[in-house]
């Protein structure tokens, strides 16, 4: 009996001790996703800081508007947690405007023609709970072809005011003033 009570005992710390670990490695390091997080800021040239915080999906033999980004649906932008749009000031965007604060992120593919939807809820997973009641923006914009192809989904934003997607061969932009 004092066996099966210390072989028990052994097999109880030992499961704390793997559940702890396996806890540890899992809560931390986003930067080992299969879409790592990324961050792009850039202060503009009239002084209003602009920031895009998103996770960085690969495209990895998939077809953007076929199986990622699907033409027609709502897509977080990114992937893991909704891509977070910040602003420090009133801004216009393509000539709309937009108050200065957080936003998620989400757009509407399109082959032809992108929506482009600032929401006032940002932090979310995806787009869970997505509401488009809560959408302080919806702009539309036109994809292109980029000079060069990225595996990895990537925001750029210039001092000009020119926020950019780009993954494949698309680039999505709109302007920020």
């Amino acid at each position: 009996m004092k066996k099966r009570i210390s072989f028990i005992a052994s097999l109880l710390i030992l499961l704390i001790g793997f559940n702890a670990s396996a806890q540890h490695s899992s809560s931390g390091d986003k930067s080992k996703r299969p879409s790592p997080p990324a961050k792009v800021s850039e202060t503009l040239s009239n002084g209003t800081m602009v920031s895009v915080d998103y996770s960085q999906p690969s495209l990895k033999g998939r077809v953007i508007g076929k199986d990622l980004a699907v033409y027609g649906k709502l897509w977080r932008t990114g992937a893991n947690e909704a891509t977070v749009f910040e602003i420090s000031k009133d801004v216009k965007i393509n000539g709309k405007a937009l108050a200065a604060g957080k936003y998620g992120l989400f757009t509407i593919p399109g082959e032809n023609e992108w929506t482009i939807i600032f929401n006032k809820t940002w932090d979310k997973w995806g787009e869970t709970d997505y509401k488009e009641a809560d959408d302080a923006l919806r702009i539309m914009v036109k994809p292109s072809v980029s000079k060069e192809a990225k595996e990895k989904m990537t925001f750029e934003v210039e001092k000009s005011g020119e926020v950019s997607l780009l993954w494949g061969n698309t680039e999505v932009s709109f302007k920020v003033k």
